[in-house]
């Protein structure tokens, strides 16, 4: 049988091992992942986007991070109810040591970036609600990370969660994203399973191309220094939305 995203409860996703998991450190891969965005962002006047959106945000700090250096604010459109609670205690209270790296980065690769961990996350509003029902056009920026491809089994379902991100922003409006390669169905922590979509550069091609213009694609290999999900790396994607 094919798991959907409707079929998941992602109010019960362990935060606690992904974090652990995956960003407990800075690794080879988030510095790659870091730079590029870096990239992205410094092309962008400082404060130039009134409103973004980061679409799926789960416990991922350093997207938001990254972004306040060109953004006024920031919605982490997030659905599940773990998730979501860690952003609060984030955001509303005190940063964990561990994103403390992060931010150093993100301030080496573009010093607009507030000069401390909260002063970054300030424009973060956190919005607990499923992304895909967004109004479309409301975002002058997008931004996802490790979503579409990590919520689903089917690809068809993969790629309307692609148009539904595309969808958000206004004709325009800009886009940077991260997937994981050839993600399948996959294990975090001892003993919780969660679907996955096989994708790579062509199949993000064909589902971004006729939503988009100016898209570029950057592929990072697999790092060693993570668990092997059995992926083969990640694809970067940058561009500019279209009328969807």
């Amino acid at each position: 049988m094919t798991t959907h995203n409707d079929d998941v409860d992602w109010d019960r996703w362990p935060v606690a091992d992904y974090l652990a998991e995956n960003y407990r450190e800075v690794h080879a891969s988030d510095a790659a992942v870091m730079a590029h965005h870096a990239a992205f962002y410094r092309a962008l006047p400082a404060g130039g986007i009134a409103r973004a959106v980061e679409f799926g945000a789960g416990p991922n700090l350093y997207p938001l991070m990254l972004a306040s250096a060109a953004c006024r604010r920031i919605d982490a459109v997030e659905a599940g109810a773990s998730n979501v609670a860690y952003l609060q205690d984030q955001i509303c209270h005190r940063i964990d040591a561990s994103w403390l790296p992060f931010h150093a980065l993100c301030r080496r690769l573009d010093p607009r970036v507030p000069a401390t961990p909260a002063g970054a996350l300030a424009p973060v509003d956190i919005v607990h609600a499923d992304a895909r029902a967004l109004p479309p056009g409301r975002y002058e920026l997008g931004s996802m990370h490790f979503v579409a491809e990590s919520v689903t089994e089917d690809f068809a379902e993969f790629a309307d969660f692609c148009r539904a991100f595309v969808r958000a922003v206004a004709p325009g409006g800009y886009l940077v994203a991260a997937f994981m390669e050839n993600m399948p169905t996959y294990r975090i922590g001892p003993a919780s399973r969660w679907p996955g979509c096989p994708v790579g550069p062509a199949t993000i091609s064909e589902v971004f191309t006729p939503l988009t213009r100016d898209l570029h694609l950057t592929h990072i290999d697999p790092d060693p220094a993570l668990p092997d999900h059995g992926d083969s790396g990640m694809v970067l994607l940058t561009g500019v939305a279209q009328a969807v």
